[in-house]
Protein backbone atom coordinates (compact mmCIF):
# COMPACT_ATOMS: atom_id res chain seq x y z
CA UNK A 1 0.00 0.00 0.00
CA UNK A 2 1.32 3.19 -0.76
CA UNK A 3 1.50 6.37 1.64
CA UNK A 4 -0.46 9.30 1.52
CA UNK A 5 1.73 12.43 1.10
CA UNK A 6 1.25 16.03 1.22
CA UNK A 7 4.25 18.34 0.20
CA UNK A 8 4.21 21.96 2.02
CA UNK A 9 7.17 23.70 -0.38
CA UNK A 10 8.41 26.40 -1.87
CA UNK A 11 9.99 25.41 -5.90
CA UNK A 12 13.08 26.25 -5.63
CA UNK A 13 15.56 23.67 -7.84
CA UNK A 14 15.30 20.40 -5.34
CA UNK A 15 11.48 21.24 -4.10
CA UNK A 16 10.50 20.49 -7.98
CA UNK A 17 12.89 17.48 -7.91
CA UNK A 18 11.04 16.35 -5.00
CA UNK A 19 7.59 16.89 -6.33
CA UNK A 20 9.09 14.69 -9.37
CA UNK A 21 10.30 11.71 -6.95
CA UNK A 22 7.00 11.47 -5.21
CA UNK A 23 5.19 11.33 -8.37
CA UNK A 24 7.83 8.67 -9.78
CA UNK A 25 7.08 6.25 -6.65
CA UNK A 26 4.21 3.88 -6.24
CA UNK A 27 4.93 3.89 -2.33
CA UNK A 28 3.70 7.12 -2.10
CA UNK A 29 0.81 9.43 -3.25
CA UNK A 30 0.95 13.03 -3.95
CA UNK A 31 -2.51 14.37 -2.63
CA UNK A 32 -1.88 17.49 -3.04
CA UNK A 33 0.98 20.42 -3.19
CA UNK A 34 0.42 23.85 -0.70
CA UNK A 35 3.49 26.65 -1.41
CA UNK A 36 4.63 28.89 0.66
CA UNK A 37 6.48 31.96 0.56
CA UNK A 38 10.85 31.31 1.29
CA UNK A 39 13.30 30.67 -2.12
CA UNK A 40 10.68 32.74 -3.93
CA UNK A 41 7.72 34.82 -3.45
CA UNK A 42 4.15 33.00 -2.95
CA UNK A 43 3.13 33.93 -6.34
CA UNK A 44 6.44 32.34 -8.21
CA UNK A 45 6.58 29.12 -6.41
CA UNK A 46 2.91 28.54 -6.57
CA UNK A 47 3.52 29.22 -10.55
CA UNK A 48 6.39 26.42 -10.33
CA UNK A 49 4.50 23.86 -8.68
CA UNK A 50 2.10 24.37 -11.16
CA UNK A 51 4.73 24.26 -14.24
CA UNK A 52 6.08 20.69 -12.29
CA UNK A 53 3.00 19.43 -12.30
CA UNK A 54 2.36 20.48 -15.66
CA UNK A 55 5.50 19.11 -17.14
CA UNK A 56 4.87 15.48 -15.32
CA UNK A 57 1.36 15.21 -17.13
CA UNK A 58 -0.25 15.78 -13.05
CA UNK A 59 -2.12 18.89 -13.87
CA UNK A 60 -4.63 17.12 -11.82
CA UNK A 61 -3.40 17.44 -8.29
CA UNK A 62 -4.84 20.45 -6.33
CA UNK A 63 -2.21 23.24 -5.94
CA UNK A 64 -2.73 25.93 -2.96
CA UNK A 65 -0.98 28.97 -2.50
CA UNK A 66 -0.26 29.26 1.32
CA UNK A 67 1.74 31.97 3.00
CA UNK A 68 2.82 34.79 1.37
CA UNK A 69 4.97 35.80 4.58
CA UNK A 70 6.95 34.35 7.84
CA UNK A 71 4.60 34.55 11.24
CA UNK A 72 6.40 37.85 12.61
CA UNK A 73 9.18 38.69 10.36
CA UNK A 74 9.78 39.83 6.64
CA UNK A 75 10.44 37.65 3.69
CA UNK A 76 13.81 36.45 3.09
CA UNK A 77 14.14 35.09 -0.69
CA UNK A 78 17.12 33.07 -1.99
CA UNK A 79 17.28 34.35 -6.07
CA UNK A 80 21.50 33.88 -5.18
CA UNK A 81 20.76 30.21 -5.47
CA UNK A 82 17.30 29.79 -7.31
CA UNK A 83 17.62 32.18 -10.00
CA UNK A 84 14.84 35.21 -9.94
CA UNK A 85 11.87 32.94 -11.14
CA UNK A 86 12.75 30.33 -8.46
CA UNK A 87 13.23 27.95 -11.31
CA UNK A 88 16.22 29.46 -13.21
CA UNK A 89 17.67 26.98 -15.80
CA UNK A 90 15.08 24.69 -17.59
CA UNK A 91 12.21 25.79 -20.05
CA UNK A 92 9.26 24.53 -18.29
CA UNK A 93 5.57 23.92 -20.28
CA UNK A 94 2.90 26.87 -18.91
CA UNK A 95 0.38 25.52 -16.47
CA UNK A 96 -2.41 24.64 -17.38
CA UNK A 97 -4.65 24.91 -14.38
CA UNK A 98 -4.98 27.74 -11.49
CA UNK A 99 -4.14 27.23 -7.98
CA UNK A 100 -7.01 25.42 -5.92
CA UNK A 101 -9.84 26.85 -3.40
CA UNK A 102 -9.17 23.61 -1.41
CA UNK A 103 -8.30 23.58 2.40
CA UNK A 104 -5.08 21.52 2.43
CA UNK A 105 -6.22 21.00 6.49
CA UNK A 106 -9.35 18.61 4.63
CA UNK A 107 -5.96 16.68 2.72
CA UNK A 108 -4.32 15.30 6.89
CA UNK A 109 -6.62 12.71 7.14
CA UNK A 110 -5.68 10.08 9.41
CA UNK A 111 -2.82 8.03 7.75
CA UNK A 112 -1.11 10.76 5.53
CA UNK A 113 2.22 12.22 5.89
CA UNK A 114 3.00 16.00 5.91
CA UNK A 115 6.34 16.78 3.82
CA UNK A 116 7.36 20.47 4.05
CA UNK A 117 10.54 21.53 1.96
CA UNK A 118 10.44 25.02 3.20
CA UNK A 119 9.69 27.50 5.66
CA UNK A 120 7.25 26.02 8.49
CA UNK A 121 4.96 28.83 8.19
CA UNK A 122 1.70 27.15 6.80
CA UNK A 123 2.53 24.35 9.13
CA UNK A 124 2.51 26.43 12.24
CA UNK A 125 -0.84 28.27 11.04
CA UNK A 126 -2.28 24.30 11.15
CA UNK A 127 -1.19 23.84 14.03
CA UNK A 128 -2.27 27.02 15.48
CA UNK A 129 -5.63 25.83 13.94
CA UNK A 130 -5.84 22.53 16.13
CA UNK A 131 -5.52 21.17 12.83
CA UNK A 132 -4.78 17.15 13.18
CA UNK A 133 -1.10 16.49 12.06
CA UNK A 134 0.04 12.62 12.17
CA UNK A 135 3.19 12.98 11.09
CA UNK A 136 5.69 15.67 9.64
CA UNK A 137 8.75 14.67 7.50
CA UNK A 138 10.63 18.00 6.74
CA UNK A 139 13.30 19.02 5.15
CA UNK A 140 15.15 21.87 7.67
CA UNK A 141 17.62 22.82 10.02
CA UNK A 142 21.24 21.33 10.65
CA UNK A 143 23.17 19.72 13.50
CA UNK A 144 26.30 21.41 13.06
CA UNK A 145 26.10 23.99 9.81
CA UNK A 146 24.60 26.58 8.52
CA UNK A 147 23.86 27.59 4.81
CA UNK A 148 22.05 30.95 4.73
CA UNK A 149 24.38 32.10 7.99
CA UNK A 150 26.85 30.39 9.63
CA UNK A 151 24.79 29.13 12.60
CA UNK A 152 21.15 28.84 10.22
CA UNK A 153 19.68 26.49 7.58
CA UNK A 154 17.65 28.98 5.08
CA UNK A 155 14.39 27.58 6.03
CA UNK A 156 14.65 27.59 9.56
CA UNK A 157 16.30 30.51 9.22
CA UNK A 158 13.72 32.37 7.24
CA UNK A 159 10.77 31.46 10.00
CA UNK A 160 12.24 30.43 13.20
CA UNK A 161 8.83 31.25 14.82
CA UNK A 162 6.79 28.97 12.83
CA UNK A 163 9.70 26.48 13.40
CA UNK A 164 9.51 26.51 17.14
CA UNK A 165 5.40 26.26 17.04
CA UNK A 166 5.61 22.90 14.93
CA UNK A 167 8.65 21.64 17.03
CA UNK A 168 6.32 22.13 20.21
CA UNK A 169 3.25 20.61 18.47
CA UNK A 170 4.01 17.36 20.07
CA UNK A 171 3.25 16.44 16.42
CA UNK A 172 6.06 13.49 15.60
CA UNK A 173 8.48 15.42 13.21
CA UNK A 174 12.12 13.60 11.21
CA UNK A 175 13.93 16.65 10.16
CA UNK A 176 15.49 15.55 7.25
CA UNK A 177 18.71 18.48 7.50
CA UNK A 178 22.00 19.80 5.62
CA UNK A 179 23.77 17.19 8.29
CA UNK A 180 22.25 14.12 5.76
CA UNK A 181 21.47 16.48 2.84
CA UNK A 182 24.88 17.65 2.10
CA UNK A 183 26.33 13.70 2.37
CA UNK A 184 24.80 12.91 -0.97
CA UNK A 185 25.48 15.03 -3.92
CA UNK A 186 24.08 14.36 -7.22
CA UNK A 187 26.88 14.88 -9.81
CA UNK A 188 27.07 15.97 -13.80
CA UNK A 189 27.54 11.96 -14.02
CA UNK A 190 24.37 11.96 -11.93
CA UNK A 191 22.60 14.80 -14.43
CA UNK A 192 23.54 13.09 -17.76
CA UNK A 193 21.97 9.67 -16.69
CA UNK A 194 18.82 11.63 -17.18
CA UNK A 195 19.23 14.13 -19.60
CA UNK A 196 18.29 12.09 -22.25
CA UNK A 197 15.49 9.83 -20.31
CA UNK A 198 12.36 12.10 -21.24
CA UNK A 199 11.34 15.76 -20.27
CA UNK A 200 11.33 15.21 -16.96
CA UNK A 201 14.90 13.47 -17.10
CA UNK A 202 16.27 16.63 -19.04
CA UNK A 203 14.50 19.08 -16.83
CA UNK A 204 15.53 17.29 -14.00
CA UNK A 205 19.56 17.48 -15.53
CA UNK A 206 18.96 21.41 -16.47
CA UNK A 207 18.31 22.09 -13.03
CA UNK A 208 20.52 20.46 -11.79
CA UNK A 209 23.19 22.22 -14.45
CA UNK A 210 21.72 25.45 -12.57
CA UNK A 211 21.99 23.90 -8.89
CA UNK A 212 25.41 23.09 -8.98
CA UNK A 213 27.52 26.60 -10.13
CA UNK A 214 26.22 28.00 -6.81
CA UNK A 215 27.37 24.72 -4.51
CA UNK A 216 30.73 24.70 -6.43
CA UNK A 217 31.31 28.23 -5.96
CA UNK A 218 30.04 28.17 -2.19
CA UNK A 219 31.14 25.31 -1.25
CA UNK A 220 33.59 23.87 -3.77
CA UNK A 221 31.62 20.98 -3.99
CA UNK A 222 32.07 18.45 -7.09
CA UNK A 223 27.88 18.25 -7.20
CA UNK A 224 24.42 19.65 -5.41
CA UNK A 225 22.54 18.25 -2.55
CA UNK A 226 19.24 17.66 -3.79
CA UNK A 227 17.72 18.38 -0.21
CA UNK A 228 13.96 18.35 -0.46
CA UNK A 229 13.96 15.13 -2.52
CA UNK A 230 16.04 13.53 0.24
CA UNK A 231 12.57 13.79 2.40
CA UNK A 232 10.34 12.13 -0.18
CA UNK A 233 12.67 9.48 -0.08
CA UNK A 234 12.73 9.20 3.89
CA UNK A 235 8.69 8.06 3.23
CA UNK A 236 9.55 5.95 0.80
CA UNK A 237 12.51 4.09 2.09
CA UNK A 238 12.91 4.98 5.93
CA UNK A 239 16.05 2.85 5.66
CA UNK A 240 18.08 5.42 3.92
CA UNK A 241 18.32 7.90 6.68
CA UNK A 242 19.80 7.15 9.93
CA UNK A 243 17.73 9.16 12.70
CA UNK A 244 18.32 9.80 16.22
CA UNK A 245 15.77 10.90 18.86
CA UNK A 246 16.33 13.82 20.87
CA UNK A 247 15.48 17.43 21.46
CA UNK A 248 15.46 19.83 19.47
CA UNK A 249 15.09 23.70 20.24
CA UNK A 250 15.05 26.65 18.02
CA UNK A 251 16.33 30.04 18.43
CA UNK A 252 13.97 33.16 18.05
CA UNK A 253 16.72 35.60 19.24
CA UNK A 254 19.78 35.36 18.98
CA UNK A 255 22.20 38.14 17.59
CA UNK A 256 24.59 35.37 16.41
CA UNK A 257 22.42 32.30 15.70
CA UNK A 258 19.05 33.58 14.60
CA UNK A 259 17.46 30.63 13.33
CA UNK A 260 19.65 27.41 14.10
CA UNK A 261 18.02 24.64 15.52
CA UNK A 262 19.44 23.69 18.04
CA UNK A 263 19.79 19.71 18.51
CA UNK A 264 20.25 18.06 21.79
CA UNK A 265 21.83 15.10 20.26
CA UNK A 266 23.51 14.14 23.24
CA UNK A 267 21.01 14.38 25.40
CA UNK A 268 22.32 16.91 27.62
CA UNK A 269 19.75 18.98 28.36
CA UNK A 270 17.04 16.94 29.66
CA UNK A 271 14.38 18.19 26.98
CA UNK A 272 11.76 16.29 25.78
CA UNK A 273 12.32 14.06 22.86
CA UNK A 274 10.61 16.30 19.79
CA UNK A 275 12.16 14.77 16.47
CA UNK A 276 13.65 12.39 15.24
CA UNK A 277 16.93 14.08 13.39
CA UNK A 278 19.12 12.63 10.55
CA UNK A 279 22.11 11.32 11.34
CA UNK A 280 23.77 9.56 8.32
CA UNK A 281 22.41 8.75 4.38
CA UNK A 282 22.94 5.58 2.58
CA UNK A 283 23.91 8.20 -0.73
CA UNK A 284 24.40 6.04 -3.44
CA UNK A 285 21.33 4.20 -2.60
CA UNK A 286 19.53 7.35 -2.27
CA UNK A 287 20.96 8.76 -5.68
CA UNK A 288 20.58 5.49 -7.37
CA UNK A 289 16.54 5.62 -6.46
CA UNK A 290 16.47 9.69 -7.34
CA UNK A 291 17.92 8.93 -10.96
CA UNK A 292 15.83 5.50 -11.01
CA UNK A 293 12.60 6.74 -10.68
CA UNK A 294 13.35 10.29 -12.65
CA UNK A 295 14.15 8.14 -15.37
CA UNK A 296 10.43 6.40 -15.23
CA UNK A 297 8.47 9.58 -15.61
CA UNK A 298 6.66 10.21 -18.75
Amino acid sequence: MSTPIVIDCDPGHDDAIAILLALASPEVELRGIVTVAGNQTVDKTTRNALKVLELAGRADIPVVSGADAPLRRPLRTAPHVHGESGLDGPDLPEPSTEPSRDDPAEWLEPGVVLVPTGPLTNVARLVERGVAIERIVWMGGAIGEGNITPAAEFNAFVDPEAAAIVFGSGVPITMIGLDVTHKALFTREHADRLRGRGSAGRVVAELSDFFQVFHERRYGFDGSPIHDAMAVAHVIDPTLVTTVHCNVGIETSSRLCDGRTVVDRWLVTGGPRNAHVGVDVDAPRFLELLIERIATLP
